[in-house]
């Protein structure tokens, strides 16, 4: 078997593809209108089948789901659904129900697919369903017969805690070998998240200075504007720590504070960031800070006494000889002030005396402070910005902060690019997981979140609109929050 290396340009082998969950909001968003963008983009296989799947009660005709794909591409895809491409991919698409105890229709639909294929196309099964139901989803794969020839995509959160993803783990590894399992998270499929290997480890002019001798912190920063949205059910078993923090945020602090790997294979990446899970420290429940917006237990199905946190700040420790003694400070939530995803990077300062400026008292010494930081913005498209000093103008030497900016779109365009779900799901037909996380990786990291899991801090109350709780900032201290950049105070919107 060929060896998938990033970068590599190839064609999935023949494909049926089932989407359990085909009727839900995530389907609907991302998965359909994603697989027609790759249909568009040539990069499906030459020859496949979609057939989407759920529970008996949300069965559809295939006109049905046909009609449903084309309102999901029309509302929220970057290609419209029209001419011979649209043609092509609807005459692709049809549904069957499937029961844990009752799979002959899902059986029977992948086996007409495979006939009108012809010979023995590989299956992918994406399963974008609640947690608590991806146990009984595989072993009726299992069952049934339908793992053979096959790989799983499974949706985050993987677990609650270090019991629950050994529990989930053992059974997938019952039907599922680990070479065939994709634990997907969004957020590795970004183009700007991938350039971050690139900026690495592409220039001489970065990768020497990437260690604890010339950056003094790391901050990784994901406020998002929205609320719960209605999904009290969800959030009230996870919370902002377990939805974004061990699924997001721990991924891309991986990718960030990685040694150089051999090759971009997939054991070579997930290697690298194995290690860096294991050099991290448990996480101290005295440096993290829970908050929850006004107004959430006043939500539809959230208990009125929620100690559920809708906001968490932290510090984290990678204890290696890269990394010892570098804090990495990483903050998420609901209803704050921005949507925003930035990794900051805060280079340590050289002696300023030689230069007339006052630190501490004047409006241009405090304003400096953010000086001698890499920016990477890492919400698609993404940008890198390098914050650094310059002489300002004029008679005498007088310091003035300056970036020197790289927007993707700029240089490269966007048009061509894929989303993340498309680059994942493109990624699992080709067999490729340097950008799934391993068995043991999801362990470990459930391992050092132990101590804050058990002994929680209480949630502090914040307005929405704001940047969080008023206490977030001792847990950089003496550094500070890039975001709100310097000079834009946080005010709570009304």
């Amino acid at each position: 078997m060929m060896t998938a290396v990033r970068g590599s340009i190839a064609r999935p082998d023949d494909h049926v593809i089932v989407l359990f969950g085909a009727t839900g909001d995530l389907a609907r968003r991302k998965l359909l209108p994603g697989l027609f963008h790759l249909a568009v983009a040539g990069l499906l296989p030459r020859r496949y089948r979609i057939i989407g799947t759920a529970r008996r009660r949300s069965a559809l005709s295939d006109a049905d789901f046909r009609q449903r794909a084309r309102q999901a591409v029309e509302e929220f895809g970057r290609v419209k659904p029209a001419g011979d491409a649209w043609e092509a991919f609807e005459g692709a698409l049809s549904f069957a129900a499937a029961e844990p105890d009752e799979a002959s229709p899902l059986v029977e639909a992948v086996r007409k697919a495979e006939s009108q294929i012809g010979g023995e196309p590989r299956r992918l099964f994406h399963l974008a369903v609640p947690p608590a139901a991806f146990e009984s989803v595989v072993a009726m794969l299992g069952s049934s017969g339908l793992a053979e020839r096959s790989r799983v995509i499974v949706e985050k959160p993987f677990g609650t805690d270090l019991a629950s993803a050994r529990a989930l783990n053992e059974a997938m590894h019952k039907v599922f070998d680990e070479s065939q399992i994709f634990r997907i998270d969004h957020f590795m499929g970004k183009e700007s998240v991938e350039n971050i290997l690139a900026l690495r480890f592409a220039n001489g002019l970065i990768e020497p200075v990437w260690d604890r001798d010339h950056i003094g912190y790391v901050q990784i920063d994901v406020p998002e504007t929205l609320t719960i949205e209605g999904r009290a059910g969800f959030y009230e078993q996870t919370g902002a720590f377990r939805d974004m923090v061990v699924t997001h945020l721990f991924q891309v602090l991986g990718i960030v504070a990685m040694e150089p790997p051999t090759s971009l294979t997939a054991k070579a990446l997930r290697d690298e960031k194995a290690k860096v899970f294991d050099s991290m420290n448990p996480i101290d429940p005295g440096h993290v800070v829970r908050g929850q917006y006004e107004g959430y237990r006043a939500e539809p199905g959230v208990a009125p006494d929620s100690g559920t946190e809708t906001f968490v700040a932290l510090r984290a420790e990678v204890d290696n000889w890269r990394w010892a003694g570098v804090p990495f400070y990483l903050r998420t939530g609901k209803a704050l002030a921005e949507s925003r995803q930035t990794v900051t990077l805060g280079f340590r300062e050289p002696t300023l005396r030689m230069f007339p400026v006052d630190q501490r008292s004047t409006p241009l010494g405090r304003h400096l402070g953010r000086r001698n930081e890499v920016v990477i913005d890492f919400a698609d498209p993404g940008s890198i910005q390098i914050h650094f000093l310059a002489k300002e103008p004029g008679p005498g030497i007088r310091l003035g902060p300056a970036e020197m900016v790289f927007r993707y779109t700029d240089s490269f365009g966007w048009a061509t690019g894929l989303e993340a779900y498309e680059q994942l799901i493109l990624d699992a037909m080709l067999g490729d997981q340097a950008l799934f996380i391993r068995s043991d990786a999801i362990e470990r990291l459930w391992e050092v979140s132990a101590p804050l899991l058990e002994h929680p801090q209480p949630v502090e109350p914040y307005p929405r609109g704001s940047w969080g709780p008023a206490s977030i900032d001792r847990i950089p201290a003496p550094h500070h929050w890039h975001l709100p950049e310097a000079g834009r105070p946080a005010q709570p919107k009304p």
